[in-house]
């Protein structure tokens, strides 16, 4: 799930609230799906702090709109 793409993300959770709103699931499919949930919205979130973190500083810079990665992108790469 590390690698999934924002947009899936945010897709995967909307399906799982639809589905626990429409109230059709047992207890431990709404257990099971709560969790997803969780897991993607942690997901989401941290997708939305990167993005916010790299906005900051392309503003920040004043020469040029260049992007450095984060400490965690290079361990990534290496």
């Amino acid at each position: 799930m590390a690698k999934e793409k924002f947009e899936e993300a945010l897709e995967k959770l909307e399906e799982i609230v639809r589905r626990m709103e429409a109230g059709d699931m047992t207890l431990e499919e709404s257990l099971k799906a709560f969790e997803e949930g969780i897991k993607l919205s942690r997901l989401c979130t941290k997708k939305l702090d990167e993005a916010d973190r790299r906005v900051d500083l392309l503003l920040r810079q004043e020469d040029e709109f260049t992007t450095r990665p984060f400490a965690e992108e290079e361990r990534e790469t290496q």
